[in-house]
C-alpha cells in the first residue's frame, strides 16, 4: 500500500533535482527500493519516481546512470501488467534521445532489454524494441544488421497482421536499402508500407516520414518535381508534431529540389516563407549559400559555400550526394561554355577561365568525351582538346540497310519456292 506522503515527496524531489540533484536522487532511490507493490496507488508511485529519477540522470547527462536504471529495475516490472511494463521501457529509452553520442549504449542496452522480454514472453514488447534497435541500426550506418533483424521481424508482424509496426518497419527497410543505393528494393519496400498503411490508421509522425522517403526516392529518379511535392507533405506532417528537427530537413529538401530544378526565384520564395522563418537556421542559410552560387553560375562562389557550411552540409548524405551532381553539371556548363567557340583549344586556358587546376579539368575533359557529351580528343603531348564537328547522320545508309533487308526477303522466299519444286 502506497504511503500518502510518498506523491509529495515524489514532487518535491523533482523540485529539488536542478539545484540538489544528489538529494533528489536519494529520494527517488528510497521510494524505488520499496518496489511496485501490489496496489494501482503505489505502482504509481513506483512509476513516477523511476521517470523521475531517468529525467534527472537526463538532465545531468549521467548516462550510465540511466542504462544502470533500465538494466536494475526490468526485475521489479515482471510484477507490473505487461501493457504497463511496455509503455515504461518505452519512456525509459525515450529519455535517451536529447542525449549526443549514445547509440552504441542504446543498441547494448535494447538487446539486453530484447532477450529479457523474450525470456519472459512479453511478444509485443520485444517488437517494439527490434524496430526501435533497427531504427538505432541505421543511425550508426549499420545497414546490413538492420537489414537481417528487418528480414525476420517482417515475417512474424505479416504472421501476426499488426499493421502498423508492418508500416513502421518496412519504412525502416526502405531506409536501409536507400542508403546502401539500392533503389529498387528501396522502391519497392516503400511501396509495401504504402500498402499496409492504406488499411489502418498512420499517425501523422508516421505519414510524415512516408512522405519524406517517397521524395527522397522521387529525387534520386530525377524527378524533382515530384518529390518537392512529397516534401511539402512531409513538412506539413512534421510541423503539426512539434518535431523541428525533421521539419527543417523537409524544407531543406524542398529548397534542394527547386536549386535541382533550375527554379530560382522560386528558392528566394520559399526562403521568405514562414515555414523558412520559424525553422530559421544553419541548414536553410547554406542552402541560400547554394543557391545564390548556382543562380551566379560561378564555381568558384559555390566551393566556398560548401567550405563555409561543410559541417552543415555533409552531415546529410542526401544533401551531399545531390550537391555533388549539381556542382559535376555546373562545371559542364561551364566547361561546354568556354570550348563552344574552338575547335582546338589548350587546357589551361579552359582551367583558368572555369576556375580549377589543369588536372581537375583535364580529368573532368575526359569524363565528357566518354560520355559523349563532347566530341573530340586530348592531345596530351600538346596540352589541348581537339573538337570535332559533329556529323549529322546519312540517311543514305538507313536507305540502304532497308533495301538489302527487303531483298533477303526476297531471297528467303525464292530459296522457299525452289526446295518446294526439288522437292
Amino acid at each position: 500500500m502506497a504511503v500518502p506522503e510518498t506523491p509529495k515527496r515524489i514532487e518535491e524531489a523533482k523540485k529539488q533535482s536542478k539545484d540538489e540533484p544528489q538529494k533528489a536522487e536519494q529520494t527517488f532511490k528510497d521510494i524505488l527500493s520499496k518496489g511496485p507493490g501490489n496496489s494501482d496507488a503505489s505502482a504509481r508511485d513506483y512509476e513516477n519516481a523511476l521517470m523521475g529519477l531517468g529525467q534527472l540522470y537526463r538532465d545531468h547527462k549521467k548516462i550510465q546512470e540511466l542504462s544502470d536504471l533500465v538494466e536494475h529495475t526490468r526485475g521489479e516490472l515482471s510484477s507490473l501488467p505487461k501493457a504497463k511494463t511496455a509503455k515504461i521501457v518505452r519512456n525509459l529509452l525515450d529519455l535517451f534521445h536529447p542525449l549526443a553520442g549514445t547509440t552504441g549504449i542504446q543498441i547494448s542496452l535494447t538487446k539486453s532489454l530484447i532477450t529479457w522480454s523474450r525470456q519472459t514472453s512479453r511478444s509485443f514488447l520485444r517488437q517494439a524494441l527490434e524496430t526501435r534497435l533497427i531504427s538505432l541500426h541505421l543511425q550508426q550506418k549499420e545497414y546490413y544488421a538492420a537489414l537481417q533483424l528487418t528480414s525476420t521481424l517482417l515475417k512474424e508482424l505479416k504472421r501476426l497482421d499488426d499493421k502498423l509496426t508492418l508500416v513502421e518497419v518496412q519504412l525502416l527497410e526502405s531506409r536501409a536499402y536507400h542508403a546502401l543505393g539500392n533503389q529498387p528494393k528501396a522502391r519497392a519496400s516503400l511501396t509495401s508500407a504504402r500498402t499496409s498503411a492504406a488499411s489502418v490508421y498512420t499517425p501523422p509522425p508516421l505519414q510524415a516520414g512516408l512522405d519524406m522517403q517517397s521524395g527522397m526516392l522521387h529525387a534520386e529518379d530525377g524527378d524533382f518535381t515530384t518529390a518537392h511535392s512529397y516534401f511539402v507533405e512531409a513538412l506539413e506532417g512534421y510541423a503539426g508534431q512539434d518535431a523541428p528537427k525533421q521539419a527543417t530537413a523537409a524544407l531543406q529538401y524542398m529548397l534542394l529540389c527547386k536549386i535541382m530544378d533550375n527554379a530560382n526565384d522560386e528558392v528566394q520564395s520559399l526562403l521568405a516563407s514562414k515555414h523558412a522563418q520559424k525553422f530559421a537556421g544553419p541548414q536553410l542559410e547554406a542552402m541560400r549559400a547554394i543557391a545564390n552560387a548556382h543562380e551566379h553560375r560561378s564555381l568558384a562562389e559555390y566551393e566556398a559555400a560548401l567550405s563555409t557550411w561543410r559541417t552543415t552540409l555533409g552531415a546529410d548524405s542526401f544533401v551531399r550526394g545531390h550537391l555533388k551532381r549539381l556542382y559535376d553539371a555546373m562545371l559542364e556548363q561551364n566547361v561546354v561554355k568556354v570550348i563552344e567557340p574552338f575547335s582546338r583549344v589548350e587546357i589551361t586556358h579552359v582551367a583558368k577561365m572555369v576556375g580549377l587546376d589543369t588536372l581537375a579539368v583535364e580529368r573532368k575533359l575526359s569524363q565528357m568525351i566518354l560520355d559523349k557529351k563532347i566530341t573530340g580528343v586530348l592531345d596530351q603531348g600538346e596540352g589541348c582538346l581537339i573538337v570535332f564537328e559533329e556529323a549529322g547522320r546519312d540517311e543514305g545508309y538507313d536507305s540502304a540497310l532497308g533495301t538489302i533487308e527487303k531483298l533477303g526477303g526476297v531471297v528467303d522466299v525464292l530459296f522457299a519456292n525452289q526446295a518446294a519444286l526439288l522437292e
